[in-house]
């Protein structure tokens, strides 16, 4: 039975090493090796006043270091692109331009999924208290806001992964609702 002990032991040394070797620092280096991206999504938001949740798909398009698309198409088609500091919404044939400056807030919200794509760990750390779980397979990053008037709003972000891409990203609000967005394989 000892040997038997010993051996599973010494099989299982190099999983445990690799276990060990996995950290924040090692995740977003490996996340900021992707320069560009495409993806589709499945969004579900589940607010109080519902009985069920509102569901909204589309395609997800990155670009080293601070470019993101979410075109939605489903139900209704909207458009929301960052470039660098400027976020423009496109929804009913109106265009909205926001410089992210005079929105802190929405800053800090979108910079937690820009900064986790381009591994920029300053960022996520000026922001958020970061707490990584699981092992490169499949990990999940928490993030809570430091700042008080970011946590009134947003009680966390959770993003899950494998290997260096983004699964899925949840982000529950102060008042309970939540919403879950779902990325599946690279859009052809």
């Amino acid at each position: 039975m000892t040997k038997r002990l010993v051996a599973l032991w010494l099989c299982a040394l190099p999983l445990m090493a690799s276990a060990g070797d996995f950290d924040l620092g090692k995740l977003l280096g490996q996340l900021a090796q992707t320069r560009a991206a495409r993806a589709t999504f499945i969004e579900k938001q589940y607010l109080g006043l519902l009985d069920k949740p509102l569901e909204s798909s589309g395609e997800l398009a990155y670009r080293a270091p601070d470019h993101l698309e979410k075109r939605t198409l489903q139900p209704k088609a909207e458009a929301l692109v960052l470039d660098a500091g400027t976020l423009t919404v496109e929804r009913d044939s109106r265009r909205h331009v926001l410089k992210l400056q005079d929105y802190p807030e929405v800053a800090v919200f979108i910079d937690s999924i820009r900064a986790t794509m381009a591994g920029d760990r300053r960022a996520l750390e000026a922001a958020y208290r970061t707490e990584l779980d699981g092992h490169y397979e499949r990990w999940s990053l928490q993030l809570t806001p430091i700042a008080p008037k970011m946590l009134a709003k947003v009680s966390r972000v959770r993003i899950i992964g494998a290997r260096a891409e983004l699964r899925q990203i949840e982000i529950v609000q102060a008042d309970g609702d939540r919403s879950v967005m779902t990325i599946d394989k690279a859009a052809p």
